[in-house]
């Protein structure tokens, strides 16, 4: 059974590339949600075994990092999609798991990470 992923705030070329990248990994089926209010009700209706946050949405420029912070403690697993070591450093002081940059796709650690998660159930 396919993992279920949600992807929020990515442009759609970014979603198409990161769902290339999950899905030539992992059993997986990724979902877009575009911005907070759009992720939130993606989040009450279903499932997900992750979700991948963009470090700026792409529709409004809204944080990634202080969505992050707005989930609450049941929320699955999450992960910044940032290049800024910084950016990732805020989002796991906000709850967020070490997340992986456009430029990882493929690396093996952002693999170990994403698997950490989806295979091994480290939630």
């Amino acid at each position: 059974m396919s993992k279920q992923v949600l992807n929020v705030g990515q442009c759609g070329f970014d979603h198409a590339s990161i769902t290339e990248f999950l899905r030539s990994h992992f059993d997986v089926a990724v979902t877009p949600a575009a911005d907070e209010p759009e992720a939130l009700s993606a989040l009450e209706q279903r499932s997900f075994d992750l979700i991948l946050v963009n470090r700026k949405f792409d529709c409004n420029g809204a944080d990634g990092v202080e969505f992050i912070q707005k989930l609450d403690g049941n929320a699955p697993p999450v992960m910044l999609v940032s290049n800024f070591p910084e950016a990732q450093d805020a989002a796991v002081a906000a709850g967020a798991r070490p997340g992986f940059g456009k430029s990882d796709y493929g690396n093996t650690e952002a693999v170990q990470r994403i698997s950490d998660v989806l295979q091994n159930g480290d939630a």
